[in-house]
């Protein structure tokens, strides 16, 4: 669609790269299904295969549905280009094999998801990269470890579980300046809310499973970055290295995503600042970490860096992992499941789930608790959310937080996503 770089987030989501009258006035684009595809002539295939002309040649390397989906997610990451993978892991481990060698080191912030965590520690370092764990909440922090062998600065923000944020220009300007790539899993933010190249890192990856994709009916990954480095992801980290290549119908579904992500973003927000408020205020809650509180310790870099806080929640309860699971097992409403992102809300215990890869030592080194409990508030009536939150935890001593102090923490949370990045 001609000019739509210049019109805004949801309708680049919408538009960006197809013209329906191109393909027969169809409104939604075509899926390709085609593992391979024909030449013209012997001299247009190695053109092709030499990258001197465009066109497709086999589906591990490109294909037309993968490419528009691609298209739209650098256009609103603000990158270059882009490379759909078959899951999260798939774009992390791509991305990662695609730019370091032994005696290679990777900084990495002491909170990540389980299996990036496990990747690195388990995984990279048994071929000779260097794994240092950082405490990248604090910036300076990198500055004193940084060296000629850092490659790859990578964190997430926020951060999971935990909701850890990263303040993105900082760590991107201390790794730039010493040649290192800073790497950010967007995952929990989406474009809607943070748009890391823009504030300087050098790639960002996503669990397209998550909220792009949005319905809990898809497994897929982004990687998004300048137009050389996604050529390198492309070609060596998933062609040679991996073969995480997303498939054309998952990335069908993606798109489908995309066209309600904004709306979709506004309202996790909107019933996550009212369930966070809620539980903040009950007397069987120890602590609540969500960037929209006034307690939030880094509330100030939430209100700077992202365009609204986020639907994930993270909070502990005073009977910490008992109480946690007994919270987990009374609830009807919302489900007991891994992911996040999806129009259900779903519930999880980090220590026993997604993050059992860590030792119960690195758990404790690395700030998830065994009582932490992780909220993903999905697309429901928010009332119904926290009255399922409320039975759940009935004999603690429940009492509501006041009706204007949600009203005023709702309200902040729209100010705040009208002004952001959306």
């Amino acid at each position: 669609m001609a000019g739509v770089s210049k019109t805004g987030f949801a309708t680049q989501a919408i538009h960006a790269g197809y013209d329906p009258k191109a393909h027969d006035g169809a409104l939604c684009p075509p899926l390709h299904l085609s593992s391979t595809f024909v030449f013209d002539t012997a001299e247009a295939g190695a053109e092709i295969f030499a990258g001197e002309r465009p066109g497709y040649f086999y589906s591990r390397i490109s294909n037309p549905t993968l490419d528009l989906l691609e298209k739209r997610m650098a256009l609103l990451e603000g990158g270059e280009a882009a490379v759909a993978t078959a899951s999260g892991m798939g774009a992390i481990a791509g991305v990662l094999w695609s730019f370091l060698k032994p005696g290679d080191e990777v900084i990495v912030d002491k909170t990540l998801y389980g299996c990036t965590f496990a990747f690195m520690r388990h995984g990279l370092a048994r071929f000779g990269v260097k794994i240092t764990h950082v405490d990248l909440t604090n910036a300076d922090n990198l500055s004193g470890h940084i060296s000629p062998a850092t490659k790859i600065v990578y964190f997430e923000t926020p951060a999971n579980p935990n909701m850890r944020l990263i303040d993105i220009a900082a760590v991107s300007a201390i790794a730039r300046d010493q040649g290192a790539r800073t790497v950010v899993d967007n995952t929990y933010a989406t474009p809607v809310l943070t748009q890391p190249i823009i504030l300087g890192a050098d790639i960002v990856v996503h669990s397209a499973t998550k909220y792009l994709g949005g319905h809990g009916d898809l497994v897929g990954g982004i990687a998004v970055g300048s137009a050389r480095d996604m050529a390198e992801v492309r070609l060596v980290g998933i062609k040679d290295m991996t073969g995480a290549i997303m498939a054309p119908f998952n990335a069908m579904l993606v798109m489908r995503g995309l066209k309600t992500l904004k709306l979709r973003m506004a309202e996790h927000c909107r019933s996550a600042m009212v369930i966070a408020a809620m539980l903040e205020a009950h007397p069987a809650v120890a602590a609540v970490y969500y960037p929209g509180l006034a307690s939030f310790g880094q509330r100030d870099l939430a209100l700077r860096q992202m365009g609204g806080f986020g639907g994930m929640i993270a909070f502990e309860l005073h009977g910490g992992h008992a109480a946690g699971v007994a919270l987990m097992n009374r609830l009807n409403l919302i489900h007991r499941a891994v992911s996040l992102g999806d129009a259900e809300s779903l519930i999880q215990h980090p220590a026993s789930m997604t993050h059992s890869t860590y030792s119960r030592e690195e758990r404790a080194e690395y700030g998830i608790s065994d009582g932490l409990v992780r909220l993903s508030v999905g697309l429901e009536e928010v009332e119904d959310i926290i009255a399922d939150l409320t039975q759940a935890l009935e004999g603690a001593g429940t009492e509501a937080p006041g009706a204007s102090s949600v009203a005023e923490r709702v309200a902040d949370q729209d100010r705040v996503f009208a002004l952001g990045a959306g």
